[in-house]
Order: C-alpha cells, then sequence, then structure tokens
C-alpha cells in the first residue's frame, strides 16, 4: 500500500515556519566566542527536523541544503568550531535561504538554486576549514608519551561473536554509575528520514562508556542490498551516571522510526581493555562502517517518500519521559484555519443578533409565561457572551508573533548603519485580535526603522553628548481595559523642531509666523510626503512610511501619539482595539435612525441644557464641560437624520466621547439602551464612509450604523481650522 503524504505537506509547513523562527531567534542570542551549548542544541535539532520532514515528503533540495546546515551546527556542537560575527551572519544567512526555499515549495515555484548552491558551498568550505584547522596541530606536533593515567576516550576491540561487530568507548571512571543495555532496531527507512545511527552514539558516547554490538544478521547479500535502506540493528550497553531521561532523549529524533527497548542492568566490575595491539584494526573497521554509513544516510536524505506502515513499541520509552506532559499538551492542540475560526464567528455574531431578537419578544410578554421566557432568556445570554468569549480568545494571538521579527532586523540595519543598538522587548504576552495583529506588523516595521535611522545618534555622537555608545530600543506591549497599547522608545536625540518647522513653512504647509505647540509639530511627520532628510536613502527618506503608519492605525480604529524631548528620545505610543468583530455599544436615537456609539469613548452623557452650549463666532457651538469647552457636532445635521425629535435646538442630549485624544460633545435625542453588537463592515460595498466604521443588525431586524468616534474628532477640528 502506498501511502500519500501530500495530506500532511501544509502541517509540515506551518511547523517548519515556526521551527525556522525558533532558529533565528536562538541565532541571534549567540554570543562570538565559545558557543552557548544550549543555544547550538536547540538550533541543532530544529535542523535534523526540518531536514528529516524535507526527506520524508520528497524534497530533496532543501534536505540536502539542511544536511549541509546541520553538518555545520554539529561542528560547533562538538565544540571544534567557535561563534564567529561571520560565521553568524552565515547562519543567518541560511535560516532566509531555507525560508525562503520552503516558500517556494509551499507556492510551487522554482527555487533559486544558484542562491542555495552558493550558500551550501559557503557551509561546506566552513566545515572544510575547521576540519583542517583540527588535524593540522596533530600532524605537525611531535609524539608525546602518554600519561599514567587512562586518556578520556580510548577506542578498544573486542572479539567479534557470530554475526556481531562490537566496539568499546572508554572514558574515565566515574562514582554512581548505572549500566543500561539499549536495543536499537530500526526500520528500513530510517536513514531517508534524516537519522544518523554514527550520530546517535556520539551522543550516547557523551554520557558515558558505551558498547556497541552490531547484529549483521539482517545483511541481504550485495547484489541485493539497497543503500537506501537500514538493515543493521544494534545491541548497546552504556555505563554513566546520566538519568534514563537523558538517553531517552538521544532517541528523540528516531522515535517511529525504529524499536527501542532501554533496560537497567545489575552493575558489573568494569572489564580490562584489551591489548592496544588491537586497536588499529578496530578503528579502521569501525571508520570504514563510518563512512558507509555516512553516504547511506546522504542518499537516503533524498528518497521521496516510504512505502509500508510504521509500527514502533514505545509504550516503555514514553512511560521514562519526565518531560510527557509537555508532548501531551502538544497532543491535545489541533490546528485550524483562520477561515474556519471566522466563520465560526460569524456564527456566532449571527447568534447574538437572535438572542437580541428574542430578548425584544420576550419583553412584550405577560403574565406567568413571559416571566419564564425573560429568564430563559436571561439565561441564554449569558451563555452567549460565555461562548462569544470562547471565540474570542481563540482569535487572540500574542503580540510577541510580530515582536520576534524585530531582533533579526535591528541587527541587521544597526550593521548597516554603523550603529549599536540594543533592543529590549516586553509584553510579548499581550494578545489580541490576530486580524489587528496581522496589520499592526508593517506599522511597527515602519517605526523601529526610524528610531534606528532618524532617532539613535551614532556611538561617536553619542559618546560626544555623554551617552553610552549603545543605544536603547524598546518595544512595550501592555493591555488597558478592552484596548492595547504598543510603544516604540528610543533614547537617541528626538525629534528636530526646528527642521520639521523650516520643512513645514517650506512646503507651505504652516504660516511663516505661525506658531505651534510641542504636539502640534509632532503630528507633521505623519503629512504625507513630510520628511526632513535632504537626500533618500534606501532606507528612508522618501516621506512615505509615517503617513502610512497613521493611516493604517487609524483604519484599525486606533489612534497614535508622539512624545519627544531632545536629546533624551522619543516615544510613539499606538492605542488599538482588541477585537474589530465585536464591540459593547451604547445605542442612541438621532431623529429616526439608530447609531451605536462605542462604551470604551463614551465620558459622560448630559442633559442638553441652554446655558450649557454657546456659539463662538468661527468656530461653532461649544460646550462648557469641567472647566473646559468642547466643539459640540449634532448628528442629526451631519447624516441628513431629520430635525430631530427634539424641537428645541437646546434640548435633549450631549454625549461626551473621545477620539484620538481629543474631547467632541455629540447631541442625541435619546439613549435606547447598552448591548453587545456584531460589526459587518460596509467597504466591500459602500467604501469608506466617514464618520463610520461599521454597521450591525439590532434586535427587531433594522439596521444600526456604528460611529466611528475618531474620524468624527478629526472631522470637527479640521472644520473648525477651515
Amino acid at each position: 500500500m502506498t501511502i500519500d503524504l501530500t495530506q500532511f505537506h501544509e502541517a509540515f509547513y506551518d511547523e517548519s515556519a515556526e521551527a525556522i523562527a525558533q532558529m533565528e531567534e536562538a541565532l541571534l542570542q549567540l554570543d562570538v566566542g565559545t558557543p552557548d551549548a544550549q543555544l547550538i542544541g536547540t538550533i541543532f535539532r530544529v535542523a535534523h527536523s526540518i531536514k528529516g520532514g524535507a526527506a520524508t515528503f520528497g524534497f530533496g533540495e532543501i534536505a540536502s541544503f539542511t544536511h549541509s546546515l546541520e553538518t555545520l551546527l554539529d561542528e560547533l556542537r562538538g565544540g571544534r568550531m567557535q561563534v564567529t560575527t561571520s560565521l553568524s551572519d552565515l547562519l543567518l544567512r541560511s535560516v532566509d535561504v531555507l525560508r525562503e526555499m520552503l516558500r517556494a515549495q509551499q507556492g510551487s515555484r522554482p527555487i533559486d538554486a544558484q542562491r542555495v548552491a552558493d550558500l551550501q558551498f559557503d557551509l561546506e568550505v566552513a566545515v572544510a576549514r575547521s576540519s583542517a584547522a583540527a588535524t593540522a596541530p596533530a600532524a605537525t606536533a611531535p609524539v608525546a608519551t602518554p600519561p599514567a593515567a587512562a586518556p578520556p576516550a580510548l577506542v578498544t576491540a573486542a572479539a567479534p561473536s557470530s554475526g556481531a561487530a562490537a566496539a568499546h568507548v572508554l572514558p574515565p571512571a566515574v562514582a554512581h554509575e548505572q549500566l543500561y543495555q539499549i536495543g536499537f532496531r530500526p526500520f528500513l527507512h530510517l536513514l531517508a528520514r534524516g537519522n544518523d545511527p554514527l550520530r546517535i552514539f556520539r551522543e550516547l558516547r557523551e554520557l558515558g562508556e558505551l558498547q556497541v554490538s552490531a547484529q549483521l544478521s539482517a545483511l541481504p547479500p550485495l547484489q541485493e542490498l539497497d543503500p537506501e535502506n537500514c538493515y543493521l540493528s544494534w545491541t548497546l550497553q552504556l555505563r554513566t551516571e546520566a538519568q534514563r531521561q537523558a538517553i531517552v532523549e538521544v532517541f528523540d529524533w528516531a522515535e517511529g522510526d525504529c524499536d527501542l527497548d532501554i533496560k537497567l542492568l545489575q552493575l558489573e566490575s568494569r572489564a580490562t581493555p584489551p591489548a592496544p595491539a588491537a586497536v588499529a584494526g578496530e578503528a579502521e573497521t569501525t571508520a570504514a562502517d563510518e563512512a558507509g554509513m555516512r553516504a547511506a544516510d546522504e542518499t537516503g536524505a533524498r528518497v521521496a517518500n516510504e512505502t509500508g506502515t510504521r509500527v514502533a513499541n514505545e509504550a516503555e520509552t514514553r512511560a521514562a519521559r519526565s518531560g510527557e506532559g509537555a508532548r501531551a499538551g502538544d497532543a491535545s492542540s489541533i490546528r485550524v484555519s483562520t477561515e474556519k475560526i471566522d466563520e465560526l464567528m460569524n456564527s456566532v455574531g449571527e447568534l447574538v443578533i437572535t438572542q437580541s431578537m428574542l430578548g425584544q419578544f420576550g419583553g412584550l410578554l405577560d403574565g406567568a409565561m413571559g416571566e419564564r421566557l425573560r429568564s430563559a432568556l436571561s439565561q441564554l445570554e449569558r451563555n452567549v457572551r460565555e461562548l462569544q468569549e470562547s471565540v474570542m480568545r481563540v482569535r487572540m494571538v500574542p503580540i510577541s508573533f510580530v515582536f520576534s521579527r524585530f531582533p533579526r532586523m535591528v541587527r541587521d540595519l544597526s550593521q548597516r548603519l554603523g550603529k549599536q543598538v540594543e533592543l529590549q522587548m516586553t509584553g510579548g504576552d499581550t494578545e489580541l485580535d490576530k486580524t489587528v495583529l496581522e496589520k499592526i506588523g508593517d506599522p511597527l516595521v515602519h517605526l523601529v526603522r526610524n528610531s534606528i535611522d532618524h532617532g539613535i545618534e551614532s556611538p561617536e555622537q553619542r559618546q560626544a553628548s555623554g551617552k553610552h555608545p549603545r543605544g536603547q530600543l524598546r518595544l512595550h506591549a501592555c493591555q488597558r481595559g478592552s484596548s492595547i497599547t504598543v510603544q516604540v522608545s528610543d533614547d537617541g536625540g528626538g525629534l528636530k523642531r526646528e527642521r520639521i518647522l523650516a520643512k513645514a513653512r517650506e512646503r507651505s504647509l504652516i504660516g511663516a509666523d505661525e506658531r505651534l505647540a510641542d504636539e502640534a509639530v509632532c503630528n507633521l511627520i505623519f503629512l504625507p510626503g513630510f520628511s526632513t532628510v535632504e537626500q533618500a536613502t534606501e532606507i528612508s527618506g522618501r516621506g512615505v512610511g509615517m503617513d502610512v503608519v497613521k493611516r493604517n492605525v487609524e483604519e484599525l480604529g486606533g489612534s497614535i501619539e508622539v512624545r519627544s524631548e531632545p536629546g533624551v528620545g522619543s516615544r510613539f505610543s499606538i492605542t488599538l482595539p482588541l477585537t474589530l468583530a465585536i464591540v459593547d455599544g451604547q445605542t442612541v436615537a438621532v431623529g429616526d435612525e439608530s447609531y451605536i456609539v462605542p462604551l470604551t469613548a463614551i465620558i459622560e452623557s448630559l442633559q442638553l441644557r441652554t446655558a450649557s452650549v454657546s456659539q463662538v463666532v468661527g468656530h461653532g457651538e461649544v460646550l462648557a464641560f469641567r472647566g473646559e469647552y468642547l466643539p459640540v457636532l449634532r448628528l442629526a445635521h451631519l447624516f441628513n437624520s431629520g430635525a430631530g425629535r427634539a424641537r428645541d435646538a437646546n434640548a435633549g442630549l450631549i454625549m461626551v466621547v473621545e477620539g484620538d485624544g481629543r474631547r467632541v460633545g455629540l447631541c442625541v435625542d435619546e439613549l435606547l439602551g447598552q448591548q453587545q453588537v456584531v460589526v459587518k463592515p460596509l467597504d466591500a460595498n459602500y467604501g469608506q464612509v466617514e464618520g463610520i466604521a461599521g454597521a450591525t443588525i439590532l434586535g427587531d431586524g433594522s439596521v444600526a450604523l456604528i460611529l466611528d468616534i475618531a474620524a468624527l474628532t478629526l472631522a470637527v477640528r479640521a472644520r473648525r481650522a477651515a
């Protein structure tokens, strides 16, 4: 029976993308010099996993490239290479190429074979140089007399038994040893899955004294031998201080591709090492076996896929895992496409509308039956809200998914500009709606690039002004009520107020003698095409970016605020709604129409009185509110909703709302009640409607428009300025 593996391709692509991001993050944490063993181990395991999956699905080019990368990482892991700046750059470029190869494979596009070949050649050259550097001293150094003590590792030989070849690796004696017997019986396709038995043995050798006995009875005649298959099995004896879990972890990557049996034996006295005369012959045999198995491994990595059924007896192994809880956590989660979550969200939205309709009908019934119906509807409302919140949690994603792209970007950009920048990220576990998350990435990229290019000075300039040569760039996220705030701040030179004003006057954006507050000056940088850079570069200077940032943030129903102090630094604060799908709103009546005002924007609702509203020549109506005067906006006039139910212009209600950092008073006729509403976008059919964020269906089946408070406050300011 042939197994169709195409059904697993998407899962492989998704998992590989996450694995590559993990690899890149670990690479950025490597310090020049002696590598961190834990980080190198993480990077190696990721590369090995991708290699095995690529070989399984027949992605030969990816498997071959990852094999070269894995070989280099194995040199680092074994301490035979050191981390240098050039080597770190080479590994990061390998991550980029590997990501591009996977995307090309996923999109059925051709892989840039030349770029892959060039980089793969660089990887192999780096390994070759490391090997040459390691063997050169041994070839030229005089032979020294060995010390009386046993060497750290000694390869010895034993007389082979029938159908078996044996080798021993004896490290120095250790205390509190245990003796394990390991039955390692690979399936035929072990090599094709990217597993290397020799590498497994080397890892076991690091745990203690290892004796390896290879079972050769399954070898077919030479003319029937397939080099892509693994016919050998092994019986291993390991003396070690390590716990059983450490042994199990060595075989992690072979899980499902072999039968594994680990038994604890009674520790016997250490056998006397065989005579040195037998060492040379056995060493030659072992070297030949290693060469042959490496060739088989490289050939097996290019196998398209395997037929047959895999059966592994892993019960004892799994029971021994101390990390079984984490693995169980992975098993209890599933991958669900965004489209399915959106469909579920839409269904929940329709359920909210239906529940609201039933609530209105229940209010019309009297008597005991009506009371029972209203009680049941109250319970239904609680259940629907819980369901809503559960679905919303499914859509919530940590903002760390966006933050994760910046360490690499900051590193590369600071190197290109000759600056020293330290990136600090906090609040990465803050969650927001996936739709919002996808759209906030580009604005943050613009802000980070501008902070490095324009904000943070060169090391020489910073030292001259008494600062540390290394600049500080901070990304911070936190939740405030139903909104999330993301801040990008730096300790650079701050915005150049005089230069901004000069450029604004040059472009006739402000008058020659016009005076602006600091906040207004900072907001000039968000104008389309505005830039204070005299010469454009590939990084910035064309005046396209900050206006895009502001527009994208406002399209999400958010706002952006700038604070800057010369010589101290700048801070950009973006405030966004947690979700765009459902909002808590106040329903208001204006004339014959109903509108929804988001509860988060409402400051206070007041009875409109004659003395509270005044007419200011050239500025319209203003409201005296808590020691300040706010502009007044009459929704009936703005949306042409009729004269309104209140005949007197100074009758009705006024709602004080805040949007984009500004407060205005909205004149309405009546407050109808609060409810949770599902936002239905209007852009697809009607385009962008000024002052309207979307629409919803009320309980009586009528349509109500949802007000965009930030856009309304902006419109009021524009009219007052005109």
